[in-house]
């Protein structure tokens, strides 16, 4: 007999998900505006969300923003030593996707499909395409 695999709820999902974008919040040294923007978010409403006991719901956006930066996150780690890989985001940048704009203002005004563009820049960095 197989073993049942275990489903995660959409809210057990969406928990993870915060926990991951805070303590991501945390290492770029975010400022509260500029977390709450990328979540696509008020400042109020982010600084309900990262506390554990948040019952709200976030939207489908809110939830693909999140995995999407948890990637570039993740992409950061993989490509770059620290502490570059923390300041990468803040760092005035002449790549294709950001006109010598800051990676974190690029996402932030552009929104999800720029965070997924970015997403998909570092992965061709980091696999050599």
């Amino acid at each position: 007999m197989e073993p049942a695999l275990k489903t995660h709820s959409p809210a057990d999902r969406q928990a993870v998900a915060l926990k991951a974008f805070g303590r991501i919040a945390l290492s770029w040294k975010l400022t509260l505006q500029e977390a709450a923007h990328l979540a696509d978010m008020s400042e109020s409403s982010w600084k309900r969300a990262k506390r554990q006991d948040f019952a709200g719901t976030l939207t489908r956006d809110q939830m693909l923003r999140l995995s999407a930066l948890v990637g570039v996150y993740k992409s950061l780690e993989l490509y770059f030593s620290p502490p570059l890989s923390s300041q990468w985001v803040k760092l005035a940048n002449n790549g294709s996707e950001f006109d010598g704009q800051r990676p974190l203002d690029a996402m932030i005004a552009g929104g999800l499909p720029k965070i997924l563009r970015v997403r998909t820049y570092l992965d061709a960095l980091r696999g050599g395409m």
